[in-house]
């Protein structure tokens, strides 16, 4: 399935599968966002496969985030596919923002 990408309301919402094949493209995304703004929120709650490739992007863009004092949220805890992918690093995973 096709990895696509839309805002609703300053949520970047994923939907597909976040694998090696599109993992790459979504880092460099997320990253120019993250230069351009200081708030970038995803949900990956309609995410249907991730892989340790897309698990390893989201994680280092989080810390990236956390780094240069952004803010980055991951919404998808309730997701238990990509929750279970995300292993120890669960944490950066959240139910909401609010």
């Amino acid at each position: 399935m096709a990895l696509q990408i839309t805002k609703n309301h300053e949520i970047f919402e994923i939907k597909g599968s976040i694998v090696a094949e599109n993992a790459q493209s979504l880092q460099h995304h997320f990253e120019q966002l993250l230069f351009n703004c200081d708030k970038v929120i995803l949900c990956i709650d309609k995410v249907k496969k991730i892989d340790a490739f897309g698990v390893t992007v989201l994680t280092k863009l989080f810390r990236n985030a956390m780094k240069n004092n952004k803010i980055f949220f991951i919404i998808g805890k309730g997701n238990k596919k990509v929750s279970k992918a995300f292993g120890s690093v669960s944490y950066i995973l959240r139910n909401d923002f609010v």
